[in-house]
C-alpha cells in the first residue's frame, strides 16, 4: 500500500533546502515565518551569533486583540506591520524573508506585504 506523505515533513525539508543557502547578518538578518493552524509568527534571526533580533505574534495581546475578530489572512498583514516596525527601530530596513517551506501565497504573502508596507526591503 501507499503510505500518505506527511506534508509538515515534506514542509519541513523544503525548509532545510533553503536555509543551506541562506542565512541571517547582523547587517541584514533573516525574517522566519511560523504558520500554526491558529496562529503566526514572524522573528527577526542574526545567524552568526544565533540571537533573536525582533519578534511578533498573533498570541502577543497587543496584536491580538488588534486583530479582533478579523481573518486570518488580516491578522498575518498586523503582524507582518508589527516585525517591520520593530525590525526598523532596532535599526533594520533591509532582511532577508525566509518563508520557512510554507508557499508563497495567503497568510504569508500578507505577512510579507504588511511588512514592506512598515519600511523593510526584501
Amino acid at each position: 500500500m501507499f503510505k500518505r506523505q506527511d506534508k509538515n515533513e515534506l514542509r519541513k525539508a523544503r525548509h532545510a533546502r533553503v536555509r543551506k543557502k541562506i542565512s541571517g547578518t547582523p547587517e541584514r538578518p533573516r525574517l522566519c515565518v511560523y504558520r500554526s493552524l491558529k496562529h503566526i509568527y514572524a522573528q527577526l534571526i542574526d545567524d552568526s551569533k544565533g540571537v533573536t533580533l525582533a519578534a511578533a505574534s498573533t498570541v502577543e495581546s497587543a496584536i491580538g486583540a488588534a486583530a479582533g475578530g478579523a481573518d486570518k489572512k488580516s491578522a498575518a498583514k498586523i503582524v507582518g506591520k508589527a516585525i517591520g516596525e520593530r525590525a526598523v527601530a532596532a535599526g533594520h530596513k533591509s532582511v532577508v524573508f525566509d518563508r520557512g517551506g510554507y508557499i508563497y501565497t495567503g497568510r504569508v504573502a500578507e505577512l510579507a506585504s504588511g511588512a514592506r508596507e512598515a519600511g523593510l526591503e526584501f
